[in-house]
């Protein structure tokens, strides 16, 4: 049964804070019917930012950013990604990444239904 394949999607995307909600409404209209968030930190392009705090200056090395996490039919996925990028972009430096990887299952574990079914 977990042997079998299924034409789905894994999309991770690191957005800015501001962000979530529109990106969130954005992907509820694009059909999206779940997703995952987290809190993370981390550093890309911008390696992260100078700070002043009472007085002080610091760097913060890892900037605290929202990481999304979704699975998608395959024929959902432009749509999804085309919603995260209008929605996410600012046109600045560390808007962040969209990720896209191939998902071979996916088990519902309250009813045992897989692959798109289960999503």
């Amino acid at each position: 049964m977990l042997t079998e394949t299924f034409p789905m999607k894994k999309v991770e995307a690191i957005i800015r804070h501001h962000k979530l909600e529109d990106v969130r409404h954005a992907l509820s209209e694009a059909g999206v019917q779940g997703m995952t968030i987290a809190e993370v930190r981390g550093f890309g392009r911008q390696k992260g930012h100078r700070e002043v705090y009472r007085g002080a200056e610091y760097g913060v090395d890892f900037v605290p950013k929202i990481k999304m996490e979704m699975v998608v039919a395959d024929g959902q996925l432009q749509a999804v990604v085309d919603a995260i990028m209008r929605t996410a972009q600012t046109g600045q430096v560390g808007d962040g990444k969209i990720f896209v990887t191939e998902l071979h299952q996916a088990v519902r574990i309250r009813t045992g239904e897989i692959g798109e079914n289960a999503i």
